[in-house]
């Protein structure tokens, strides 16, 4: 098989999405029109302008009204003062409201491919310390032969500050093991923010590599997500705001978020994830997870299927 997938029915739709910005969707009782307001002001100062209206890879730009599939990358990045970084997570889900379904890739960091913009081979986590949120997606676009219609940036450090402010999180590890200073037993466990953060980051010794720290990462998200669902505190959602507002960036509006939620919430009937078949290889001394050109043309086009795009027939 090209990726290995399982399909989940989940109670919470783009859960990656709504982790990291759906918390100001949440209005209830008396809280709504404040929620509702100080949301727009949110969403209005973690705007990041990336040059375009819409990727090169699409003829016309999306139309919420049609319920055009979309795709939306998320990427978490390790910054730090004085530092751009690199990009720590790329997730690419592609939406189809007419299907009713989202699809979702992981892309492992280590991923030797172009850079686009430097016109060389490297890992695909690289491109955003070369060039910023634009050169990243790019790269994607390039990778995966699919446009990138919206992203969310988010720095991985707020992770602490985001499950802190619900008061921390609940999993279920399948893993024993001990990460920069905390042991995490397998079965349920309760963390606060610090130890979240390092529960997300260990992957040299997870046999599952850099799968087992994403999967590790996609739980953490879903309990924020139930947190957050039940939160009425009109300061807690104060303190997410403001950690949203400092963490977090993106080009999506307020207005095509609320387009999202109104028009796309039934394709969390169905989730398709994908994982990407490679094998590690040393180049010249240096680490690069190395994907065959046939995965990557598979996954391609059933990316571009999802989307409602024009199959790739040749290689690149």
């Amino acid at each position: 098989m090209r990726s290995d997938r399982q399909r989940k029915k989940r109670k919470k739709w783009l859960w990656i999405l709504l982790s990291i910005i759906g918390f100001f969707i949440i209005a209830t009782g008396s809280y709504a029109f404040y929620i509702w307001n100080k949301a727009q002001s949110t969403i209005a100062n973690i705007q990041e302008n990336i040059g375009r209206d819409k990727s090169d890879k699409r003829d016309q730009q999306v139309n919420f009204k049609n319920r055009d599939p979309i795709s939306i990358l998320l990427m978490g990045v390790d910054e730090r003062k004085g530092d751009r970084g690199r990009s720590d997570s790329l997730i690419l889900m592609t939406v189809n409201p007419k299907e009713q379904s989202m699809e979702m890739v992981s892309i492992p960091r280590d991923t030797r491919t172009e850079i686009v913009g430097k016109g060389i081979q490297d890992k695909i986590n690289h491109a955003y310390a070369f060039g910023g949120t634009e050169m990243a997606i790019k790269t994607v676009e390039n990778f995966l032969d699919v446009p990138v219609d919206y992203f969310v940036k988010v720095n991985m450090e707020s992770f602490r500050d985001i499950v802190d402010a619900v008061g921390g999180v609940t999993v279920e590890n399948d893993l024993d093991f001990t990460y920069e200073g905390y042991h995490f037993e397998k079965g349920t466990i309760h963390l606060d923010g610090k130890k979240a953060l390092a529960y997300s980051r260990m992957r040299y010794d997870d046999p599952r590599g850099d799968f087992g720290r994403q999967e590790r990462q996609r739980q953490i998200i879903e309990a924020v997500i139930e947190k957050g669902a039940s939160i009425t505190s009109i300061t807690k959602f104060g303190e997410m705001f403001k950690v949203i507002e400092n963490n977090v960036k993106t080009n999506l509006t307020f207005d095509e978020m609320w387009a999202i939620q109104e028009n796309y919430k039934d394709a969390r009937k169905n989730v398709i994830q994908h994982q990407i078949k490679g094998s590690g290889k040393k180049i010249n001394g240096i680490y690069y997870y190395i994907v065959p050109e046939d995965e990557r043309l598979s996954l391609s086009n059933e990316l571009k299927k999802h989307l409602e795009l024009k199959k790739e027939t040749a290689e690149k």
